[in-house]
């Protein structure tokens, strides 16, 4: 067994190492380390935990200020909103209490004025009572009058009533026709109605007598046949609220159509329409008459019959020029045909010689055979 030793740093002796002494000393260091050790690790575990202690105090000390701001900007916002709301309720309280001033000074002036003016009503009424009393009696009169003028009016103003707004409704209905009054005092009908097309073009004339009486008259139809004569007009038209007993509403009678107020418009809208067609027809069967007579003056003129003979001119100077081509055309048609024949004789000539010299080594061509070779044909 090998033995180990040491040399001792003071005196310099070597010094034996037994196991038992490895082992103690082993020991003695593991037992010095792991002390070094813990400690070390004490030493560190207490700095780490004083530095995170220093850190969390110092993050503490941060959030508390952060804190801290937040309470005093929080404490000095509410302050705010509370001046505010205290000036909001200052001022609603006083735009309330000049509200209610105004209110109150205007109440105070409108009674104010409301004394006076009925002081003023009361004093002018006192004045003008009795003037008052005076006219409203005035008027009753007048009223009494005007209602028994009314109820008592004569044939000739309600006829000049009923006149007046028969021709303001012609006048509104149809205004490219001419509407024209006679004036009271003349002879012929009360209005005279001149009908007109599209083109402002004359078709007819409408008389119209208007009557607002309670009787019918016969004696009207006559006087308005003859006011129809006189003027040439082309239909008759009275208006009337009498009626007679065969018509209801509108009818013709004796040749004079009678209508009632509420369909004459109706009955104007009809002869109106009938009178156009009318003058239509009319104007179209003169315009044809006019063009036949034109037509017949026209192919019997000298200006047709020199046309017609133009017409034959040039037909026979065509027909002239059609003939000589053709003469001609024959002329080279025939020469052509005798070409032709010289040609093929003198071919056929050529042929027969060639043969003759060489014998029968010459092939057959039938189409220079004198028994197939087609006859001339005769120039047409």
């Amino acid at each position: 067994m090998t033995m180990s030793t040491i040399q001792c740093p003071t005196c310099g002796a070597s010094i034996p190492l037994t196991e038992a002494l490895v082992a103690q000393v082993r020991a003695t260091v593991e037992t010095d380390l792991k002390r070094q050790h813990e400690a070390q690790l004490h030493l560190a575990v207490k700095q780490a935990e004083s530095r995170a202690k220093e850190q969390s105090e110092r993050d503490l000390a941060l959030l508390r200020e952060q804190l801290a701001e937040q309470e005093r900007k929080t404490r000095e916002a509410q302050a705010a909103e509370l001046a505010l709301r205290k000036e909001k309720a200052a001022l609603e309280a006083r735009a309330r209490e000049l509200d209610l001033e105004v209110a109150r000074k205007v109440d105070a002036e409108t009674h104010k004025l409301e004394e006076q003016i009925r002081k003023l009503a009361a004093d002018e009424q006192a004045l003008k009572l009795k003037e008052k009393d005076k006219q409203i009696e005035d008027l009753k009169a007048l009223l009494e009058e005007a209602r028994r003028k009314s109820e008592q009016g004569s044939q000739e103003r309600q006829g000049e009533v009923l006149e007046l707004d028969l021709e303001a409704t012609l006048a509104r209905h149809f205004t490219q026709d001419e509407i024209r009054s006679v004036p009271n005092g003349r002879k012929g009908a009360d209005v005279i109605q001149t009908v007109r097309d599209a083109h402002l073009r004359a078709c007819g004339t409408v008389i119209w007598e208007a009557k607002n009486t309670k009787n019918w008259s016969p004696a009207w139809l006559t006087k308005l046949k003859d006011d129809q004569r006189a003027m040439g007009a082309s239909v008759a038209v009275l208006v009337s609220v009498a009626l007679p007993n065969e018509i209801r509403t509108f009818g013709l009678v004796d040749g004079v159509w009678i209508a009632s107020l509420s369909c004459y418009l109706p009955l104007a809208v009809a002869l109106r329409e009938q009178l156009i067609r009318v003058a239509f027809a009319r104007a179209a069967a003169q315009g044809m008459s006019e063009k036949m007579e034109a037509l017949y003056r026209y192919l019997s003129g000298d200006e047709f019959r020199q046309r017609v003979e133009a017409l034959v001119e040039t037909f026979e100077a065509m027909r002239t020029q059609l003939a000589k081509e053709r003469t001609a055309m024959e002329k080279l048609w025939a020469e052509r045909a005798k070409q032709i024949e010289r040609l093929v004789t003198n071919t056929v000539q050529m042929y027969g010689a060639i043969r003759g010299t060489i014998g029968g080594q010459l092939p057959e061509m039938p189409t220079l055979d004198l028994g197939t070779l087609p006859e001339p044909e005769e120039p047409t």
